[in-house]
C-alpha cells in the first residue's frame, strides 16, 4: 500500500529553497552511500560469525554451544535492522531484502510444529504444513518436489513458493526458527525452547532428522552470507545500487533518503510491525517471533532512520562512519524545521529505548506487551507508533524544505484503514 504526501500547508511550501546545488548535495550522497556499505559490511561479518557458531553448535551440540550460537544470531540482527532504512526508496535493496528478511513464516514448511498450534493446513497455503526436514520426497498440490538433498539450491527453489510471501525457507527468520524452536508462550514469557538435542546424531536425537536439520541450519547461514556478499558489492565503488543512486538528479537523491526515511517509519514499523500487532493482540505479528528479539529489532530500525538524518553510523568495531547530511542541508533551509527533525528523532528513540529497556531488563518482553489485558505494555508500543507517525510528519516537510514536491510513502490499514484490519 502507498499513499502520497498529506497536503503541505501553503506557509511550509513557501519555505521551500530550490534544491541544493549539487556541489553542496554530493557530499551528503556520499555520506549516504558509506553508511550503507559499513552497514552492509558490518551485517557481513557478524553473518560469517554466526555461521562460525553455528558450525562450533553442530560440532558439539550442546546448551552452551546452542546458546552462543544464538546470541551470535542477536548480534548479527543489530547492523543488518539498521540497513532497513534503504530498502524503500532503492529499488535495487527491495528487491533483494526478501531473501534475508522475509516475515512472518510459515514455519510448518521448514520443520516440525506443535500442530496445537499451529494446525495442519491453511487454505491459502500448501505448503503450510510441507516439513522439508521431515521430507525427503515433498508431494503438494499433485506437484512432486525432490528435496533428498538439503542444499542452497533446494532452499532457493521452495523460497515464497507458489508465489505465498509467507513461505520462507531462507533468510534471518529460518535460522531463528532453526535455533530457537516455536515460541508456544503467546502472550505469556518466555521465547521458543528447541532443545540442542534436535540436532544431536544418532540416539540422542530429539525432533527426529536430525541430520537433515542440521542440513538445513548451515545450508540457511551459508546463503545468508551469499546475499549479504551480493548487497555489499552492490554498495561498492561499482556495484549497481552505487550506479542508480548516481544516476539521479539531485531532487531524486533527495527523494530516495526521505521516501526510505518515511516509509520505514511509517507504513512499515509503525504499522505493519507494531500497530497491526497491537490491534489484534497477536504474538504471532512480532517481527523476531521465535526469539523474542523484536524490541531490538524495532529500536535498530528507528536507529538505522536516525543514521541517515544525521549522517552518522556507528560500526561493530567501533569506528564511525560521518560526514555530511541531510540535517545540515535542512539546517541551511530552514534551521527550524532541522530542530523539529531532531526532536522528533530524539522522541522516537527515547520511546523506543524504553521498550527496549522494559524487555532488557526482564519485566516484559515485546510480546507480552501486546497482550489483550496489558495497558501497560500497550503503552508502550502505542507511544513508539504515536512517535514514528509524528517524525513522519516532520519528515514530509523535510522533503518540501528541500525541493522534492513528491514523496510516496508506504502506508499500512493498521493506520490508515483501521476497519479493514478486521474484515
Amino acid at each position: 500500500m502507498k499513499y502520497s504526501m498529506n497536503a503541505i500547508p501553503a506557509a511550509v511550501a513557501a519555505m521551500a529553497l530550490s534544491l541544493p546545488a549539487g556541489a553542496a548535495l554530493e557530499p551528503v550522497t556520499q555520506t549516504y552511500v558509506a553508511i550503507a556499505q559499513s552497514a552492509y559490511e558490518d551485517s557481513l561479518i557478524t553473518a560469517r560469525k554466526l555461521h562460525q557458531a553455528i558450525g562450533a553448535f553442530l560440532d558439539a551440540p550442546s546448551d552452551t554451544t546452542l546458546e552462543q550460537a544464538r546470541s551470535a544470531w542477536v548480534e548479527a540482527r543489530v547492523p543488518y535492522q539498521q540497513t532497513e532504512v534503504y530498502r524503500f526508496g532503492n529499488a535495487i535493496v527491495d528487491e533483494w531484502e526478501g531473501k534475508v528478511n522475509a516475515w512472518p513464516l510459515d514455519e510448518g514448511l521448514i520443520d516440525y510444529v506443535d500442530a496445537g498450534m499451529y494446525g495442519s493446513e491453511s487454505e491459502e497455503n500448501s505448503f503450510y504444513a510441507a516439513n522439508i526436514i521431515a521430507n525427503a520426497t515433498l508431494t503438494v498440490a499433485g506437484r512432486t518436489i525432490d528435496a533428498t538433498t538439503i542444499d542452497v539450491g533446494l532452499l532457493q527453489s521452495l523460497h515464497e513458493v507458489d508465489e505465498v510471501e509467507a513461505n520462507v525457507s531462507t533468510g534471518y527468520h529460518a535460522i531463528e526458527f532453526l535455533l530457537w524452536g516455536q515460541d508456544l508462550n503467546g502472550t505469556g514469557p518466555g521465547a521458543g525452547q528447541r532443545p540442542a538435542t534436535d540436532y544431536m546424531l544418532g540416539a540422542d536425537c530429539t525432533g527426529g532428522n536430525c541430520e537433515r536439520r542440521r542440513a538445513y541450519l548451515m545450508a540457511a547461514t551459508k546463503l545468508l552470507i551469499s546475499d549479504l556478499e551480493d548487497i555489499t558489492a552492490a554498495w561498492g565503488a561499482d556495484g549497481d545500487a552505487r550506479a542508480a543512486l548516481d544516476g539521479l538528479a539531485p531532487t531524486g537523491q533527495i527523494a530516495v533518503m526521505l521516501t526510505g526515511m518515511g516509509s520505514l517509519s511509517y507504513g512499515e514499523l509503525a504499522g505493519e510491525r507494531m500497530q497491526l500487532g497491537l490491534m489484534l493482540h497477536d504474538p504471532e505479528e512480532e517481527h523476531d517471533c521465535f526469539s523474542d528479539n523484536t524490541h531490538n529489532s524495532h529500536y535498530d530500525d528507528a536507529r538505522g532512520i536516525y543514521n541517515i538524518y544525521h549522517g552518522r553510523y556507528e560500526r561493530i568495531d567501533g569506528s564511525v562512519v560521518e560526514g555530511p547530511s541531510l540535517s545540515s542541508l535542512v539546517q541551511a533551509a530552514a534551521a527550524d524545521l532541522d530542530s523539529e527533525m531532531r526532536a522528533r528523532l530524539d522522541a522516537t528513540a527515547a520511546a523506543m529505548q524504553r521498550l527496549k529497556n522494559s524487555a532488557d531488563s526482564g519485566e516484559m518482553a515485546y510480546d507480552q506487551m501486546l497482550g489483550e489485558s496489558n495497558p501497560e505494555g500497550n503503552a508502550l508500543v502505542s507511544a513508539a507508533v504515536e512517535a514514528l507517525k509524528s517524525q513522519t510528519r516532520v519528515i514530509e516537510r523535510v522533503a518540501v524544505a528541500l525541493g522534492v514536491q513528491s514523496l510516496e510513502l508506504e502506508g499500512s490499514d493498521s493506520l490508515d484503514n483501521p476497519g479493514a484490519v478486521f474484515q
